[in-house]
């Protein structure tokens, strides 16, 4: 187990020495990487979010039919919550970069 830690310390400081040479130009390259990553994180989230929503809204339609009506209204009010931080984290993904 020590062996396979310390080949993987080697390997991750042989790959990072390059970035540590660049010296003061920077390209920017870990901006859209952090951007990638913050906007994947946030639609995988959303994804599920929204998931855990409509069955829930489904489970709570089919136990009560009569209220149908209002949990559907409220249900597309979660969604829509739901979807708009998904579009907070893109407009500020283009406001910073």
């Amino acid at each position: 187990m020590f062996t396979r830690l310390s080949l993987l310390a080697f390997v991750l400081l042989a790959v990072a020495s390059p970035m540590f040479a660049q010296g003061t130009t920077n390209t920017g390259g870990g901006i859209v990487l952090t951007n990638a990553f913050s906007m994947a994180l946030a639609s995988g989230l959303c994804a599920l979010a929204q998931g855990r929503a409509v069955a829930g809204a489904a489970e709570a339609i089919a136990r009560n039919p009569g209220a149908g009506a209002v949990i559907r209204g409220l249900g597309l009010l979660g969604l829509i919550f739901i979807e708009s931080l998904a579009l907070y984290t893109l407009v500020i993904i283009f406001v910073k970069g």
